[in-house]
């Protein structure tokens, strides 16, 4: 398996993505006392670092703000996935309870303001990349209304996604999340990005990650980084 970011590292020089793929997972359903306080410690944190101040002033949510801008998103209803957490938070909202593996790298992201993602590697297909959409891409988006039949919600040409052979994993960069490869409390291994354009310590949010998943949900992980010196790099 292969992490590929050379179609669009031309356009975003500054792009750097860590691919952690962690094995052995025991994720469970409910989120520990450990980490409730964690992640509320972190709540805290980003409230007293951010109050006052425009998300367009904080350094992570701006990078993203401009290179949603250049890939042609102008609508304020696409944002990427940190601007949302980091909204939320300010708002006063807690960060999502889904599982402890997702609340871990959701707290992660949090703290160093970068976009996070996760997928069942069980349900992923051959290589991945982040690349420009192309004619014949799928996508079904992971809010689809409960009992509704997911339709199919195509990207838009020249959009940034995330993918792998057979489908997209995320659209609009890292906007939202295809829903048939989530991380679940019965997922034993996942394959989580950690994303950088010009901003942020990523070796020090990819070591964030690596403890609170060691801690929270078990297993091992590896880290590989592409970036424009290394665009296509193995995961194997």
């Amino acid at each position: 398996m292969n992490i590929d970011i050379s179609d669009i590292i031309a356009d975003f020089p500054d792009f750097r993505v860590a691919v952690m793929i962690a094995d052995g997972l025991e994720i469970g359903g409910d989120r520990p006392d450990a980490l409730e306080a964690i992640i509320a410690e972190r709540e805290a944190a980003a409230r007293e670092a951010w109050a006052g101040r425009e998300l367009s002033e904080i350094p992570g949510v701006a990078a993203w703000r401009r290179a949603y801008r250049a890939f042609g998103i102008k609508k304020t209803s696409y944002r990427s996935s940190v601007e949302r957490l980091v909204k939320n938070v300010q708002a006063g909202r807690g960060l999502p309870r889904i599982n402890p593996f997702v609340d871990a790298y959701n707290a992660v992201s949090l703290t160093h303001v970068m976009p996070l993602g996760a997928d069942d590697l069980a349900r992923v297909s051959g290589d991945l990349a982040f690349r420009y959409s192309r004619p014949g891409d799928e996508f079904l988006d992971m809010a689809s209304g409960a009992g509704d039949a997911p339709q199919s919600d195509p990207p838009k040409p020249g959009e940034v996604v995330y993918a792998d052979d057979e489908k997209i994993l995320c659209r609009r960069w890292n906007w939202r999340q295809d829903l048939r490869s989530l991380v679940t409390a019965l997922t034993d291994r996942a394959v989580v990005t950690v994303q950088s354009n010009g901003e942020g310590d990523l070796d020090a949010a990819v070591a964030d990650l690596g403890d609170l998943v060691g801690r929270f949900a078990g297993g091992t992980v590896r880290v590989t980084i592409a970036d424009r010196r290394q665009p296509l790099v193995s995961l194997r």
